[in-house]
C-alpha cells in the first residue's frame, strides 16, 4: 500500500467511518495531515498502536489540545486500550505539567467515558499509603536512575530538601508505583511528555538514560519521539532526538 491507502486504513481503525469537519472546510490540509500522521508516522518504527495512542494522549494533554485529546480517547478505546490504561497515562502527566492542565485532560476523558457508559470512578490502581509513599518512591526512582538519586538527595541544600522529598514521594511514589501501566511504559511516556514541553533538555537527557536503564532501547526511543513529531513540531522533536543520539 502507498501512504494514501495506509492512511485510510489506519484512520478507519482508529476513528471508524466518516470524515472530519476539516475535510469539508480545508480538504488539502486534511489530506496532508492524514497522509503524514496516519500514512507515514504511524508506520514508522517498532511501536505497537496501543503505545502510539498512549503517547498521543499524553502529548495532547501536555499541549492542552483538548478537542484532539477527546477524539483520541475514542481512538484509544477503539484499538483496545482499557479505561485504566488511558487514565493512568494521563495521570502520569501531572508531575510535569501540573494539576490544572491534567484536570482539563481528565475532564475530556470523563466526558468520553460517560458517553460510552463506562462506569466512574474506575478501579483504583494505588499501591502505596501515607506511611510508605516516600520509601516506595525512592525505590522506583533508584531503579530508574541508579545511585545518582541517593547522591542528589544528600547534596540538596537544606532549604530545598523538601523538593527532593516531593520528587520522590509525589512524582515517583504516588504515580510510578501505580498499577495499570508497567514501568517501561511509564518511563517512555514521561520522556514524551517532557519532550513535548520544550525547554527541558536537561530532564530529557536524564529520562533518555532512565529509559535505557529500564529496558527501552534506542530504536524504541526514536520511534516514540518520531510519533510525537506531528503534535509537537520539528524544533522540539529535533531537540529530543539530539538527547537520544547521545545514548550509546
Amino acid at each position: 500500500m502507498d501512504r494514501i491507502e495506509k492512511s485510510k486504513v489506519k484512520f478507519k481503525q482508529l476513528f471508524g467511518e466518516g470524515e472530519t469537519a476539516v475535510q469539508a472546510t480545508d480538504p488539502d490540509f486534511q489530506d496532508i495531515l492524514s497522509r503524514f500522521i496516519f500514512g507515514e508516522v504511524f508506520y514508522q518504527g517498532n511501536l505497537i498502536d496501543k503505545h502510539r495512542e498512549l503517547i498521543t494522549l499524553v502529548v495532547l494533554a501536555t499541549n492542552q489540545t483538548l478537542p484532539q485529546l477527546k477524539a483520541h480517547v475514542d481512538a484509544a478505546l477503539n484499538i483496545g486500550l482499557t479505561p485504566i490504561e488511558i487514565k493512568e497515562a494521563v495521570y502520569q502527566c501531572v508531575p510535569y505539567i501540573g494539576f490544572p492542565k491534567t484536570l482539563n485532560a481528565i475532564n475530556e476523558i470523563n466526558d468520553v467515558f460517560q458517553a460510552k457508559n463506562i462506569m466512574l470512578p474506575i478501579e483504583s490502581q494505588k499501591t502505596v499509603n501515607e506511611d510508605n509513599r516516600l520509601e516506595k518512591g525512592i525505590a522506583v526512582q533508584s531503579e530508574i536512575f541508579g545511585d545518582v538519586i541517593a547522591k542528589m538527595r544528600e547534596s540538596a541544600p537544606d532549604d530545598q530538601k523538601h523538593i527532593q522529598d516531593y520528587l520522590s514521594a509525589f512524582c515517583f511514589g504516588d504515580f510510578y508505583t501505580r498499577k495499570g501501566l508497567d514501568l517501561k511504559t511509564r518511563e517512555l511516556l514521561t520522556l514524551c511528555i517532557i519532550s513535548a514541553l520544550g525547554g527541558a533538555e536537561g530532564q530529557v537527557k536524564a529520562h533518555v538514560q532512565g529509559n535505557k536503564n529500564v529496558g527501552n532501547d534506542k530504536e524504541t526511543l526514536i520511534a516514540a519521539i518520531t510519533h510525537c513529531l506531528p503534535y509537537i513540531g520539528f524544533p522540539r522533536t529535533l531537540n529530543a532526538l539530539a538527547s537520544v543520539n547521545e545514548l550509546r
